[in-house]
């Protein structure tokens, strides 16, 4: 799994060093605080070495880093990416499993990354980015955007997505957790979502009826797309899994539900990273670490600046904290007039 991450002068992100990482990880801030900016930069190195002597690709590594850069943020040049008015270039550091990966570039690079060092062996694993939109009404256009118009607009994370979601659910014997997991999530939809091939769509079974996808709620979407992908075992037990807002169009019990199958899930084997400024998400993951005795490293934007804990010890400080506090209070001082 990632041991740590840091980056320099990478968008938003002047200064992050974040480690130790653990099984599940929590990144907070408010909007435009850069959380999903680092949930990106993360993934996309990741996926590139994923994607690193697989099958019969010629690619080198940075060749394919510079690709997944280039389509996951979608700038002019690559070079852009550089924070504005940084003196000193662009770096990524990430160590998984204990070995090292890390590259740079500045201002003036357009099409090559020419300063890449790697140590770690390929990965036969697959991660994933899980974004705050919905990708199953949209998923033959964002394919056909890509494969075929070859156009900006659904950035690689929607695309890998898209790509992974293909794949035809397998059946037999999965991984315990696996099985058990979907039959938590199946039961928070009510239903099950599958690909109908004659059509081409995606539709919402509910016994013997059946939904267009479009009409149905994103909710259900949103928890559709991880039964899939460990239904169709694009995921394992080495996977990573990046999750931009977990409680985007979910009720707060469905969120707990989730969350405690992102712990389930964790137990076995699979990694998270999660976004979030839901003050719901950082209580019931602060709930999840301190029952179970379980870490779980928060990085939390405070005033610009990053800062790092573990809700084992707690809930850290943060102004979405702060205001959910003082709003409780608010409401105990009317009750008590």
């Amino acid at each position: 799994m990632l041991n740590k991450i840091e980056l320099r002068n990478f968008g938003p992100l002047s200064a992050v060093a974040w480690s130790p990482l653990g099984k599940i990880n929590l990144i907070i801030g408010g909007n435009g605080s850069g959380k999903t900016f680092l949930l990106k930069a993360m993934y996309s190195a990741l996926r590139a070495l994923e994607e690193f002597k697989r099958g019969d690709d010629p690619r080198s590594l940075p060749e394919i880093m510079f690709e997944k850069l280039y389509w996951t943020f979608q700038p002019e040049k690559i070079g852009d990416l550089v924070t504005k008015g940084a003196d000193s270039p662009l770096a990524c550091n990430m160590s998984v499993d204990d070995q090292e990966f890390s590259y740079s570039f500045g201002k003036s690079t357009e099409r090559q990354i020419s300063s890449l060092e790697n140590k770690i062996p390929p990965r036969a694993s697959n991660s994933i980015f899980l974004p705050a939109k919905e990708v199953l009404s949209l998923h033959q256009i964002i394919l056909k955007s890509r494969e075929t118009d070859q156009t900006f607009g659904f950035d690689d994370t929607y695309l890998d997505l898209a790509r992974a979601l293909r794949q035809a659910t397998t059946k037999g014997k999965n991984f315990a957790e696996f099985a058990q997991s979907r039959g938590l999530l199946e039961g928070i939809l009510g239903g099950v979502v599958e690909y109908d091939d004659s059509s081409g769509r995606w539709q919402f079974v509910v016994g013997k009826n059946r939904f267009p996808i479009g009409v149905t709620a994103e909710g259900v979407k949103k928890i559709a797309i991880l039964d899939t992908l460990l239904g169709n075992r694009y995921l394992d037990t080495h996977s990573v899994i990046f999750i931009d807002e977990p409680e985007s169009a979910l009720h707060p019990h469905a969120i707990s539900q989730l969350l405690d199958i992102v712990h389930m899930l964790a137990d076995r084997g699979i990694q998270f990273f999660l976004a979030s400024h839901s003050y719901f998400v950082v209580k019931k993951l602060a709930l999840i670490a301190q029952e179970n005795h379980f870490s779980i490293p928060v990085l939390s934007n405070v005033n610009g600046q990053w800062q790092s804990g573990d809700l084992q010890n707690g809930m850290p400080d943060n102004p979405i904290i702060d205001e959910s506090i003082r709003l409780y209070k608010e409401e105990v001082g009317l009750a008590l007039k």
